[in-house]
């Protein structure tokens, strides 16, 4: 049928929503140049050192979920009814 699309599912509102994103960092990163920072460490004062760690942390993540699915991934008949079933495959 003819349902109208949801505005999620235009490729205009993804970049739309991308370049929000790009704009809040920079402005988040901005920010960093006008407030005191209280670190424990000479690392912590560092001009966008937290944007940095925080970026450097999201793609340890997602490389560690990469690693850890091929070690403990099953394969897609894992759930059938018997092992004998699962075998076969």
């Amino acid at each position: 049928m003819n349902e109208p699309k949801h505005w999620l599912d235009r490729p205009q509102s993804a970049t739309l929503l991308v370049r929000i994103l790009y704009l809040a960092c920079a402005a988040l990163l901005l920010v960093d140049l006008f407030y005191e920072r209280h670190g424990h460490f000479e690392f912590e004062h560092w001009f966008g050192f937290f944007c940095g760690f925080g970026f450097l942390a999201y793609v340890f993540i997602v490389n560690a979920a990469k690693v850890l699915r091929r070690l403990i991934g099953r394969p897609e008949t894992y759930y059938q009814s018997t092992p004998q079933e699962r075998d076969h495959d």
